[in-house]
């Protein structure tokens, strides 16, 4: 499985950005009932989750730094997996990475180790 993440860039405080993840490579069969994940990592931090989705859309997962301003959502039609991220903040400012978990389940709180295939990431910038 490949994962190409892209979609960032610099934006002002209170602004939009969306990042998109494209997969492919071994994306049928039961690569439906994987979950697919964004998180960030932050310049001297670790890698944090950020949200999460059932490839099918029917399940999802945020964390609470971003609950109620950005939104993940999949299109399998185009094998591809978004971050709208809204309301952004200078802490915000990170480089996102999307991935795809190693097993068909997760807990609603994930780390990066229940996931397998990385994509190389994408910076985003946010300024006050």
């Amino acid at each position: 499985v490949q994962l190409q993440a892209s979609g960032g860039g610099l934006v002002q405080a209170g602004g939009s950005l969306r990042l998109s993840c494209a997969a492919s490579g071994g994306t049928g069969g039961s690569f439906g009932n994987y979950f697919m994940g964004w998180f960030r990592q932050a310049p001297g931090k670790e890698r944090k989750f950020v949200a999460t989705i059932k490839w099918s859309g029917s399940n999802s997962y945020y964390a609470d730094f971003v609950k109620g301003r950005f939104t993940i959502s999949s299109d399998n039609t185009k094998n591809t997996v978004f971050l709208q991220m809204n309301s952004l903040k200078p802490e915000d400012t990170a480089v996102y990475y999307c991935a795809r978990s190693r097993l068909l389940i997760l807990p609603p709180k994930p780390s990066a180790s229940n996931f397998g295939f990385w994509g190389q990431g994408t910076l985003v910038t946010v300024s006050s």
